[in-house]
């Protein structure tokens, strides 16, 4: 049975919702609208197919509830912006926000950019629409873009697909500054754990072999838990960042960053954790050996897949390739819910290309709003940055978009 949506205007029904397919903009630009704006936010994640926590109605409110800031250095306000049929079907939102920097005074720099600009806790920013209204959200969500081209001279655009259709009109809709590309990993599963698992190189079963037998040998008796309710949340996650900060204080090894170490960031962590586990939508895997977790990682069930985020572990446990374990353990239990496949998370790393997955590009760019003003800013960042080496991409999300976490 077709469900019959609501005009988000009139409260009339609105009947066949994709009947008239010329698109429209709302403005979101208060935490009330936003709050408003959720129910149907959150049935089109469904209907658009979503995988990423990153573009979900929850992670949004959390990250802007956490994360804004108002001060004279900086100052955030809102700029999402949802896009509707005329009858008020929901086909697309853009979670956006506009930064100021400072907040006050003549000469103010105003950034748009997608929510996520955290210290990489939000690992993928983007659009969230229907896949059969891509082309008609990106033509409208520029043309708008274009026509309040006044009230900002930057875009930060994070997550577009290389080669892919944002990529391709975000180059051809004026003057852009290219950044890094990072890559994404998916992985596939099989219907079952033994047929997965026959289908691994030959490398990762005799690595996962000797991940169970290393602890058995050295007489550890372990066992795998995995933290979903919400109650489960606040000693679940205290561990996860307990382990998060000793891997990230190891020296001697690749060197990760503990991205939760910061007050603002680990409230967010529990925030967007807890309104995940009302939903069903959050694991996290933890190895107990004996009386004590000693690995974690924090995963996220979008869709029918899972989404492996951060993880963290004990040092005197290295050596038995805890983490190695607890990925596989988060697999088998993906398997055993049905999803049909895991992302590996952002960034290359020897962890998760070992295990073959399908490889996706993204890219960062700088777009550079057409207004007279905005070049002007441009003209004076341009000579600003003509001494140093990084990227123009990198260096204005590290000195301009930086965020204090305290």
């Amino acid at each position: 049975m077709e469900a019959v949506g609501l005009d988000h205007r009139t409260a009339e029904p609105v009947g066949d919702p994709l009947a008239d397919s010329s698109l429209v903009v709302e403005n979101i630009d208060t935490l009330e609208q936003l709050l408003a704006l959720q129910p149907q936010w959150r049935d089109l994640e469904l209907a658009s197919g979503n995988a990423l926590p990153f573009r979900t109605a929850d992670w949004a409110t959390s990250w802007w509830t956490n994360f804004r800031e108002r001060r004279a250095a900086v100052a955030d306000s809102l700029f999402v912006r949802a896009l509707r049929t005329r009858s008020g079907h929901l086909v697309g939102v853009a979670p956006m926000m506009r930064t100021e920097r400072p907040a006050v005074g003549p000469f103010r720099i105003k950034v748009l950019q997608f929510f996520g600009p955290d210290g990489y806790v939000t690992e993928l920013s983007g659009p969230l629409y229907l896949p059969a209204f891509e082309d008609q959200v990106i033509r409208t969500l520029l043309d708008h873009l274009r026509a309040s081209a006044s009230s900002w001279d930057w875009l930060m655009w994070r997550g577009l697909r290389v080669d892919g259709p944002w990529e391709h009109a975000v180059a051809a809709a004026g003057e852009v500054e290219w950044g890094e590309e990072v890559p994404g990993y998916i992985l596939p599963l099989a219907g079952t754990w033994d047929e997965f698992r026959a289908q691994l190189p030959r490398n990762i079963k005799e690595s996962l072999r000797k991940c169970y037998n290393s602890l058995k040998r050295d007489g550890h008796t372990f066992s795998f838990e995995i933290a979903r309710r919400p109650e489960e949340m606040g000693p679940a996650l205290d561990r996860f960042c307990h382990l998060h900060s000793a891997r990230a204080a190891l020296t001697g090894t690749v060197k990760h960053k503990d991205f939760f170490i910061a007050p603002k960031a680990r409230r967010f962590l529990m925030d967007v954790c807890g309104r995940f586990a009302q939903r069903g939508m959050v694991r996290v895997f933890m190895l107990r050996v004996g009386s004590e977790i000693v690995a974690a990682r924090i995963g996220f069930v979008v869709g029918k897949s899972l989404y492996l985020y951060y993880s963290g572990y004990d040092p005197a446990f290295g050596k038995y390739s805890v983490m190695t374990t607890v990925v596989a353990e988060a697999l088998r239990s993906a398997i055993s819910e049905n999803l049909t496949s895991v992302n590996l998370s952002m960034g290359r790393d020897l962890s998760k290309t070992r295990w073959r997955p399908n490889q996706t590009l993204y890219r960062e760019a700088v777009q550079i709003s057409p207004s007279a003003g905005a070049r002007l800013t441009l003209s004076a960042y341009r000579n600003i940055r003509s001494g140093l080496r990084s990227s123009p991409v990198r260096w204005l999300a590290s000195r301009l978009l930086w965020r204090r976490l305290d």
